[in-house]
């Protein structure tokens, strides 16, 4: 399963936000620096899908704030 999420690094509160079926806002407290914004988005992602975090990727938007994450659903 792929979903579109548009990060908002450096957000006084976390939060993951449904804008429809496979677009998702994301906003994380870490900074967009070290790759330590992304690891918490994957966190989050993996958290609100019910998967481990291994099974959760950024595919494209590594450096950008929309991002293309896959979602390896395998219990469903």
């Amino acid at each position: 399963m792929y979903i579109k999420v548009m990060a908002f690094p450096k957000s006084k509160k976390e939060s993951l936000k449904e804008l429809s079926k496979d677009r998702f806002e994301v906003r994380v407290k870490e900074k967009a620096e070290r790759n330590m914004a992304n690891q918490r988005i994957i966190e989050i992602v993996a958290e609100y899908f019910g998967v481990r975090v291994k099974d959760v990727k950024i595919i494209n938007g590594h450096h950008h704030p929309s991002k293309l994450i896959s979602i390896n659903k395998i219990n469903n």
